[in-house]
């Protein structure tokens, strides 16, 4: 980190900046800004009594280089947790943290709202590693204590719930977790630890795909795990013992990412708050899933737990015939149909919650479509929704 000034601490800093200095020493690189980007997998020992004792601060490429460590440091003053690593993805984050706490004949409790691909991978890998794998309501919270057995070893979160936008309330599903000393995982990639520490309230991994708001710009595929004192050892073992590893240049493309995130989070919640009330007044629009807005069941957790809203959110349409939905999304041209969010751009995709829930069932009332506000102009976002509701409504005649 860059050396703060004699009558200022970096414990006093605000999130905006520690988002600039976190990671960051220019004195170590020749007074150069950024970290550079180092490339490479060997890494030389000027003894033998170095290289057998692993003294140096680098061992070997797939262990940390400059370029993935300033990430990884930058991430932890952000994060509040004890350490940080990296993954290829934000489903691979989601797959290591789980294998760092789980073994064979344990069980999970995953929230029945989670991120369809954790599903696959609850369904398909974990089962056949013999971890069983139970779905619970997210709306239970401090009623998940009737479903911990003598072998719950882990419960998963993710709040907002994926697509359908639950709130959960951590606090009281943390607070049961820990009275039967069981560790809790978030997948935070939603709000971000600029809205949402969860380290702050006892959760133990705090997982997020920095594809997205790390990111920013869609050009990125990346995963970040925090872990707090008690599970980083495990984490950092398991994502060792696995290889896993982050390219340089995608690390450092996280760091830039990184440095522009407040104010890049700022616009895309002032941006989709505006279309999400303009979205509420509309005669299609049967509900609208934002947590920040009022009318939303989960708004009062989302007020006491959280200190912002990001760009995503989802609108449930009246009931029309699919090639009416269909009609609103091709005859969009602001908004691209396009999995992901996060990035600059605005998106849209259709989604069926009913498919797949197992513990709740999914009966909106009618079509789901997720929209990412980007940072376009919000008048033009709107005229574009607008013709595009007009398509609707005539195809829906």
């Amino acid at each position: 980190m860059t050396t703060a000034p004699k009558d200022q601490t970096p414990a006093s800093y605000s999130v905006e900046t520690e988002l600039v200095v976190a990671g960051r020493d220019p004195a170590r690189f020749d007074g150069f800004v950024n970290v550079p980007i180092v490339r490479g997998s060997t890494v030389l020992s000027p003894t033998v009594a170095g290289l057998e004792g692993h003294t140096g601060r680098y061992t070997y490429g797939r262990r940390g280089n400059p370029t993935v460590e300033a990430l990884e440091q930058a991430l932890t003053v952000i994060e509040g947790g004890a350490g940080v690593v990296l993954t290829p993805s934000g489903l691979s984050a989601v797959s290591v943290g789980l294998l760092s706490v789980l073994a064979a004949g344990d069980h999970l409790l995953m929230t029945d709202s989670a991120y369809q691909p954790t599903r696959h991978f609850c369904n398909g890998v974990l089962r056949r590693y013999g971890i069983e794998t139970t779905y619970y309501d997210p709306l239970i919270g401090a009623d998940i204590a009737g479903l911990i057995r003598p072998n719950t070893r882990a419960i998963f979160m993710e709040s907002p719930g994926s697509q359908s936008f639950e709130m959960q309330d951590v606090p009281a599903i943390v607070e049961v977790a820990r009275a039967h000393d069981i560790v809790t995982l978030i997948d935070n990639t939603w709000a971000t630890p600029l809205f949402f520490r969860p380290h702050d309230v006892g959760v133990d991994l705090s997982i997020q795909a920095g594809t997205k708001y790390l990111s920013g710009h869609s050009d990125l595929n990346i995963g970040t795990i925090s872990a707090n004192a008690r599970t980083f050892a495990q984490v950092k073992q398991t994502h060792g013992d696995l290889g896993i590893t982050v390219a340089p240049e995608d690390a450092f493309l996280g760091s830039r990412g990184l440095r522009t995130m407040a104010v890049r989070l700022a616009r895309h919640q002032e941006s989709a708050l505006t279309l999400a009330h303009w979205l509420a007044s509309r005669p299609e629009v049967l509900h609208v899933l934002h947590p920040a807005l009022p009318e939303h069941p989960g708004h009062a957790l989302w007020k006491r737990d959280f200190k912002g809203a990001s760009g995503l959110f989802s609108i449930i349409l009246k009931p029309v015939p699919k090639a009416a939905t269909d009609a609103f999304l091709d005859s969009l041209a602001l908004f691209g149909l396009g999995y992901s969010w996060g990035g600059f751009e605005s998106l849209a995709i259709p989604f069926d919650c009913s498919t797949y829930r197992t513990a709740t069932t999914w009966e909106p009332g009618g079509p789901g479509i997720r929209l990412h506000i980007g940072l376009e102009g919000t008048d033009d976002l709107i005229a574009d929704l607008e013709q595009g509701l007009s398509r609707l409504r005539r195809m829906a005649r």
